[in-house]
């Protein structure tokens, strides 16, 4: 069976937070995922199988809202077992998408304990699996994903804690960026092969850097000062307990091993720290949070290295096969403000020789 091609990570602009936070899970995926809220056409779901394009497995595992906890996890054949004495386990969508990418559109409309389920299990990386006194268990580092429409509803807030990072999406910011965004789109839909071929490079380059990262991301360490940078900005933002701290600084840390340092610096902090506080932060934290620095606006795209040769702006798109209304396009008007205070991976890019 032959898949069409995805649009190239590379190729993606427009949305660098949520870039941002697809390679720190990439790097890191026991950070417990990444939520991403946003309008429709905002190339949530491209972006998510593009970055499957880039991992060892290049598994990319959609799991549909109707699906059952025994489809999720997998089951025991009690009757094998009985009769050879030997636990026989069914792989469900978890253990099909170990090293991989597994996507859930529109989380918010899944049932409260499967997204329970896939929390617990992307936060350790094991699936255990218990029927009538027998269990099994086995590997699940996956990268968990979840897409959400304001329009259609909210997690229950004790959910959306516990997803590691959040991504607030806007509108298409200007005509020049719509227009850009549908030029790309329009070439990759007339050439896929072609327009992929432009990109190999960078996408070589960008998956040699996630392999290399999650490589050494466990043995990097965390100065004293960087620990006082997190505890100071969780603080100010009055976040209940301290999982913001503990996704924080794994998530600078996996920022550091991505931009190939042997150190976690308060940098990696900052450029990270909004994608652990967005949707955590206490109402009425007040003047207590640090005001937010501003993402200058000539960043180049972290993901894009080395840059394409073509000179034409790049631009994020959508699968093919998606409907009309997936499409960069065709969006409806904003309803939400972009993400803030999220800083590009700026010793991501490429070195001028």
């Amino acid at each position: 069976m032959t898949f069409p091609l995805a649009f190239p990570f590379t190729a993606l602009q427009g949305q660098q937070p949520l870039q941002t936070a697809l390679l720190l899970v990439a790097v890191d995926p026991l950070l417990g995922g990444v939520l991403v809220q946003g309008p429709r056409g905002t190339a949530k779901s491209t972006s998510a199988r593009a970055l499957a394009a880039l991992l060892p497995a290049g598994r990319f595992v959609n799991l549909p809202l109707g699906a059952t906890e025994e489809q999720l996890v997998g089951s025991l054949d009690l009757e094998a077992a009985l009769q050879s004495s030997a636990v026989q386990f069914r792989p469900g969508l978890l253990a099909q998408a170990h090293q991989g990418i597994l996507y859930v559109d529109e989380v918010n409309l899944l049932a409260d304990g499967l997204v329970d389920l896939l929390l617990d299990v992307s936060a350790s990386g094991i699936n255990r699996v218990e029927r009538d006194g027998v269990s099994h268990q086995h590997p699940a580092r996956i990268a968990l994903i979840g897409t959400m429409n304001p329009e259609e509803g909210q997690l229950r807030p004790q959910l959306l804690d516990r997803f590691g990072l959040f991504v607030q999406l806007g509108n298409v910011p200007d005509v020049a960026t719509r227009k850009a965004i549908v030029k790309t789109r329009m070439a990759f839909d007339a050439d896929p092969e072609a327009f992929a071929r432009q990109h190999a490079a960078a996408q070589q380059a960008l998956a040699a850097r996630i392999a290399a990262a999650r490589d050494s991301v466990a043995a990097l360490a965390w100065p004293d000062a960087v620990h006082e940078h997190v505890a100071q900005l969780c603080q100010g933002a009055g976040v209940e307990g301290v999982r913001a701290d503990l996704v924080m600084l794994r998530a600078a840390r996996a920022h550091a091993a991505l931009a190939g340092r042997g150190e976690v610096s308060v940098a990696d902090v900052d450029a990270v720290a909004e994608l652990a506080l967005a949707h955590r932060r206490s109402h009425d934290a007040g003047a207590g949070t640090p005001p937010p620095a501003e993402t200058p606006s000539n960043e180049t795209n972290p993901a894009s290295a080395p840059p394409p040769p073509s000179p034409a702006p790049e631009a994020s798109g959508t699968e093919q096969g998606e409907s009309q209304a997936e499409h960069w396009g065709a969006m409806p008007p904003p309803q939400a403000a972009a993400l803030h205070a999220v800083k590009p991976l700026k010793a991501l890019a490429p070195k001028k020789a």
